[in-house]
Parts: C-alpha cells; structure tokens; sequence
C-alpha cells in the first residue's frame, strides 16, 4: 500500500534499528543495498536514499511516506504533510539537532547581526545554502554563500569566515576551534508524507498506524515496568514512592499476604528506585523491559 523511503547515512542505523524494535523489521540483500523490504502489508517497497532528497521526492509522490529532518524540509521548501516528530537522531535518542551558525573562538562576534566580511562579502561554507542565505538576508548581512561537501567546520578561517552546519553536542566545532553564535533553526526527525497520500483514507490509516509503532517503541525505551509484593504495612510508604506513568496498579494478594504492585516508570530512575523500595519493605521486586507503550 504505502511506498516508504528511509534515510541513508548517519541516521541509517539507528532508523533500521527503531524499525527492527518496532517489529517492522527492514530485509536487504547487502549494507549498501538501496532496495528493501518489510514483511508487512501496510508498505509494498521500502527505499534508502540519502535524506536531503527525501522531502523532494516524497513532496512529488514518488514515495508515500518517508523519514527525514525538518532542516531538511526547510532547506528543500518541500510541499509535505508532516505527521508528528519521531524523537532519535544519530546519537541516542533525546538528542537536539540544530542548525547553527558558527565562528572562529577569537571572532569578535556574538551575534548573526555582527558579521562582516569587511570590504567584501563574508564568506560562508554551508551544506544548507537556502537556510543561510535566508537567515543573512534577514539580518541584513552581505554574504557570499559556498555549498560545502563535507567537513565544513573545517574551512575557517583559509576559505569561510562563518559556516552554518548541523550539530547535536557542538563537540565537533569545538574541537575545530569555533563558537556557535546563532542558531538558525531547531531540527526533528520527522515522518513525512506526500499530501495526496495523506488525503487518502486508507493510506492515512496504515501512516498512523506505522505512526503509532514507531511512537510507542520510542516511548518504550525509556521505561521499564516494575512489579512488587509489599504488606499491608508498608503499603502506603511503597506507594508513596513509586512515580507512575499513569497510576500503579494494585492487587491484593490472597489470603491477606498484601498486595502485588506494578507501575511503568523512568529507566534511569531505576538504579537507585529498587534499593529504596527494598528498603521500605518492598519485595519480590522484578524490573521488566518494554517492547512498546501506546496510549
């Protein structure tokens, strides 16, 4: 039903991997195989292209459905639906991505406004040249705009006074000797969608059901389910403890053994939760992953 087109390149693995957790598993022949498949009737062929071109072609209808960056939506002016942001980047998951502009440590500079190239244009090396030029124009600087190919941070100061370039922790243009000074626009990956696709109320259910997946395994990996067995005297201590998703869910154990208690709660809370509910009087106590968590 749905022609689906994933992102190549740094956001590959982790994509595959979202995929894989949310039992959409992606099958091809090779690592650098363009073709795929996913045994699934809801998608008919699955393609990997780099992510710069996926807006494009999903915004032609030459995919239905795709993942990708918002930075490189805007950078494209790519005419899609987009159906909700799905939080992991290349790094781990939770992590911002930004496109920023950045200058040499011992640049005089603290904002976008300050730059000059002096008695000419400033130079300025970019792998998003619409996003740049947008943004000098705006804040009326005169620029002379260079596409880079990779290893932009680089190009300061022998060829770029500036470069505009996409980061998740900055360490990157640290390491290169440069400070970010403006931030042009705060990038997700998203789902996205061709808008005929979208209007299209078959297509538009299996989206949101793919949606809702790809949702629900993000949500799951951040949590594990606890379950415990406390008396009746430690009830309330326990209780009072415990963060839930929602609420705990409590059942009486029979013959007035206490209660069973089960409640979802934050993964890096868990190493010092299971300690201290043992020291209430807590037992039994069981730490369980998560496949998916919808709501």
């Amino acid at each position: 039903m749905l022609r689906l087109v994933l992102p190549k390149g740094s956001l590959e693995q982790s994509t595959l991997d979202l995929f894989a957790d949310a039992d959409l598993r992606v099958y091809r022949s090779s690592d650098v195989d363009y073709r795929a498949s996913i045994h699934d009737d809801r998608i008919t062929d699955v393609t990997i292209l780099r992510p710069q071109e996926i807006p494009v072609y999903v915004a032609q209808g030459l995919f239905d459905l795709g993942i990708t960056g918002r930075d490189w939506v805007e950078e494209q002016g790519a005419e899609i639906v987009s159906l909700g942001e799905l939080p992991y980047s290349k790094v781990a998951s939770g992590y911002t991505i930004r496109i920023v502009l950045a200058v040499a440590e011992d640049s005089p500079c603290t904002s976008i406004g300050d730059l000059t190239g002096g008695d000419r244009p400033l130079r300025v090396a970019t792998e998003y040249p619409e996003l740049a030029r947008r943004a000098l124009s705006e804040a009326g600087v005169d620029a002379e705009i260079s596409l880079s190919y990779g290893a932009t941070e680089a190009k300061v100061p022998d060829i770029a006074d500036c470069v505009v370039e996409l980061t998740e922790t900055g360490r990157a243009l640290r390491a290169a000797g440069l400070r970010i000074i403006h931030t042009l626009l705060v990038s997700h990956t998203e789902l996205i969608a061709n808008p005929a696709s979208a209007a299209d109320p078959e297509k538009r259910r299996a989206m949101d059901q793919i949606y809702t997946l790809l949702m629900g395994t993000l949500e799951a990996r951040e949590k594990v389910l606890v379950k415990l067995n406390v008396g009746a005297d430690r009830f309330d201590a326990v209780l009072e403890r415990l963060p839930a998703l929602r609420s705990p869910t409590v059942s009486e154990l029979a013959g007035n053994g206490g209660f069973a208690i089960e409640t979802v709660v934050l993964k890096d809370e868990i190493n010092t939760l299971i300690p201290e509910l043992k020291e209430l009087g807590a037992t039994d106590i069981l730490e369980l992953a998560l496949a998916k968590i919808v709501h």
